[in-house]
Order: structure tokens, then C-alpha cells, then sequence
């Protein structure tokens, strides 16, 4: 079983994550944003990747899809793996590589999506190639991440402004708030055009990109979502 730096953090990360993600009021902006992209799942067949502890797995397995939830932490996938047998949907996990994809088989999904786990990955390029290997001709890939143009290394907030600074500085960093997820397992900064050429160079086309303005519940946190985006997402489908 392949480890990361989250298997260490694994029981605090799921208590952050749901405290986002887990209460009925809170999630509805960013999930309602997200199977805005992927639009109706029933009858489909979707990977979950970076599925972390399963929240987003379990949402789309509600909403009657086929759901396989890919992670690299194996204790992460243990408490989804936990929930799964408490409460049953059907849902797979499976312990691997988002740069590999190396357990699935290619062209057995209609639709992949990632919620915050693109910054993890080191080799962003072999990501990409593998999830257009797993799509089915026409299948979609939906991700969503922290945008990367207000989001990088030094980024900060000064009063109601968000200072960035040292945009094109790609590469491995840790923020300095050692609370924080990025302070305690860092991240993978990149361009925006890196992200969106990299899609385009393994094959799969951009449909549309959403930048949420003022979403919660990252408000209650932040001084003005309303002026500077948070998130980005990103819908793109196989050629």
C-alpha cells in the first residue's frame, strides 16, 4: 500500500474536511457548483479521485452513480472504507496513484472528478494522461481546486486585499500557517495556464471554467470573498 504525508494527519484532516463539507448548510455552494459541472451522474460510472475519507464518493453515489474512490493514503481510505460499511452505497475505494492509475482499467469511466487533491500531485502532466486513459470517448473531467492565481506562495491577505506575489514561481511550497492543511502537508503551485494547457495537451478539451464569487462557507473565515476568488473549476472532456 503506497503512504503519503496525509496518512499522518488522516483523523484531523477528516474532522477539518467535514466541518467544510459535512454539515447540509455549508456544503450546498461548493457541491451544488461541482455536480453543476458534472451535471445528472445517475447510471453513471465515476472516479473519485483524491477521494480522501469519501464525502464527495458518498454525495455522487447518492445521486445513483457507479462510484470508485481512488486515494494514495491508506488511513484515509480506512475511514471511508469505515463509513462505507456503516452505511452502505455501494461505493469502491482503492488504494492508488493519481499519476499512475495503475488498478483501473482504461476507458471504465464516464466522468472523473477531483475536489482539492490537484495540488498534491507532483506530477501533474501524468495525472492528466491518466485520467484521459480511464475516460470512456466523451467522458468529462471535473476538478476543483484553490485558484491558482490568488491561492500561490506568499499569497496573504492584508486587511480586505489579497497580496500575490511570486505568481510564476512554480514548485513545491508549505504555508507558514502550521494549522493549516498547506502548512502541514505543502502543495504544488502552478500557473493557470499550466493547469488548462497541461488538460489540452493529454487529450482532453476545455468546456468551461466557474470562479465562485462570495461562496461559503470559506466567508466566514476570509475578509471578502466577493472581490477575490478562492476557488476555481474546471470542467474538461475527452476528445
Amino acid at each position: 500500500m503506497t503512504t503519503n504525508p496525509y496518512d499522518d494527519i488522516a483523523e484531523w484532516y477528516d474532522d477539518r474536511v467535514r466541518s467544510a463539507w459535512g454539515h447540509p448548510g455549508d456544503e450546498s455552494d461548493l457541491l451544488a457548483m461541482l455536480t453543476g459541472l458534472t451535471g445528472d451522474v445517475d447510471g453513471l460510472d465515476i472516479c473519485d479521485l483524491g477521494c480522501g475519507q469519501g464525502i464527495v464518493s458518498r454525495r455522487f453515489a447518492r445521486m445513483g452513480a457507479r462510484v470508485v474512490g481512488v486515494d494514495i493514503s491508506s488511513r484515509l481510505l480506512a475511514i471511508a472504507a469505515r463509513e462505507e460499511s456503516a452505511n452502505p452505497l455501494g461505493v469502491e475505494y482503492v488504494n492508488d496513484d493519481a499519476q499512475s492509475l495503475s488498478r483501473l482499467s482504461g476507458g471504465s469511466f464516464d466522468g472523473v472528478v477531483c475536489t482539492w487533491s490537484m495540488a498534491d500531485i507532483e506530477d501533474l502532466d501524468s495525472c492528466y494522461r491518466s485520467v484521459e486513459r480511464i475516460l470512456r470517448p466523451g467522458g468529462w473531467f471535473v476538478f476543483l481546486i484553490t485558484h491558482p492565481c490568488f491561492q500561490g506562495p506568499g499569497s496573504r491577505w492584508v486587511g480586505a486585499e489579497r497580496v500575490v506575489v511570486d505568481y510564476f514561481a512554480e514548485g513545491f511550497w508549505r504555508s507558514e500557517n502550521p494549522d493549516g492543511v498547506r502548512g502541514k502537508v505543502g502543495a504544488h503551485h502552478r500557473t493557470l495556464s499550466t493547469y488548462l494547457n497541461g488538460l489540452v495537451e493529454a487529450g482532453l478539451s476545455l468546456e468551461r471554467l466557474v470562479e465562485p464569487c462570495g461562496i461559503a462557507p470559506i466567508n466566514a473565515s476570509l475578509p471578502d470573498t466577493s472581490k477575490v476568488p478562492v476557488f476555481l473549476a474546471v470542467r474538461s472532456r475527452k476528445t
